[in-house]
């Protein structure tokens, strides 16, 4: 890839996190309600309506939209994302403490969406049966249609309450992530199945790999080291969408595991429409999905040459 070209990719990256930044602060801000009052209003605590008015000058509640926009945009750019109304924590603090349980349940629940994925697309090419071959090749649509917290519910009904291998209460480290990541790694691994399988059958009908069987190829060696590297690409490409997905299977899959994250982090900003710590969540999940995406154009050259000969060129 050319400087150039790496340069448009991340212009358009920059401007993605800008508008996400923009409608994100547009959307929080019509928010029905004001956090700030349902808080503080409550006559348990006692306050006056001018220590109530001063707390939410100190939070910038009363300030004109645009001056608010200003405040929270020069905010992050120096890497101040403001304070929660919920607990007065920083939202810089509160994000570095749960962010490591989350990326470490993401990037296990991917990889495991990877595995399954080649798993069963190199199994509904290969097997030699039709009728295995179908019902392997029906298996992304029934992961797809399954609910992430119904998935959550079946596997912790069935491993831990009636088999006993995966302790819910008590359990280590280790243990305490197998279900959550198979809760997301299921429905995850669907469309990227579909999508291999479907490379994986278009390469197949390409000239030259009649030409590699006609030299005596098996059909394992054929499907490993020709056609599974070309239908990588497209693969390759719907990942980086994919991982979208994974915030909001964390969202879902750390509340019902009951396991502190940006999923229950979210839940609770909600709940409570803790305005500062939503506005940080949605720029950070944006920025992981920026960079991600990112990354993976700057993969796809080297799973294809050819693509930085049309870069080249288109340059």
């Amino acid at each position: 890839m050319t400087a150039r070209a790496l340069g448009s990719r991340v212009g358009q990256a920059v401007l993605v996190l800008a508008l996400a930044f923009t409608l994100a602060f547009i959307l929080l801000q019509a928010l029905p309600g004001d956090a700030v009052l349902i808080k503080f209003e409550n006559p348990e605590l006692g306050l006056s309506p001018e220590e109530i008015a001063a707390i939410r000058t100190s939070y910038g509640a009363d300030v004109p939209w645009w001056q608010a926009y200003l405040h929270t945009l020069a905010g992050f750019l120096r890497g101040d994302f403001g304070f929660s109304i919920q607990n007065g924590a920083g939202v810089a603090g509160l994000l570095a403490e749960v962010l490591p349980q989350t990326v470490t349940l993401s990037v296990l629940a991917f990889a495991a969406a990877v595995v399954l994925a080649v798993t069963v697309a190199l199994l509904a090419t290969w097997a030699r049966w039709t009728w295995l071959r179908n019902a392997l090749a029906s298996l992304p649509s029934v992961f797809v249609s399954v609910p992430t917290f119904w998935l959550a519910m079946v596997l912790i009904q069935i491993f831990s309450f009636r088999l006993g291998l995966v302790k819910v209460i008590g359990a280590g480290p280790v243990e305490a992530l197998i279900l959550p990541v198979l809760t997301i790694a299921v429905p995850i691994s669907a469309p990227l199945a579909q999508i291999l399988v479907r490379s994986i059958e278009d390469v197949q009908r390409q000239p030259f790999v009649s030409v590699v069987r006609a030299r005596g190829a098996s059909r394992w060696w054929v499907l490993t080291r020709n056609v599974a590297r070309n239908a990588l690409l497209p693969t390759l490409t719907i990942a980086g969408v994919l991982f979208g997905e994974l915030v909001a299977g964390a969202v879902v899959t750390e509340t019902v595991f009951g396991r502190a994250g940006i999923g229950r982090l979210t839940e609770q900003a909600v709940a409570n429409q803790d305005v500062a710590v939503l506005q940080a969540i949605v720029v950070l999940s944006a920025a992981a999905f920026v960079t991600v995406n990112l990354l993976i154009d700057l993969l796809g050259p080297l799973v294809d040459p050819r693509l930085t000969k049309e870069v080249g060129l288109a340059a």
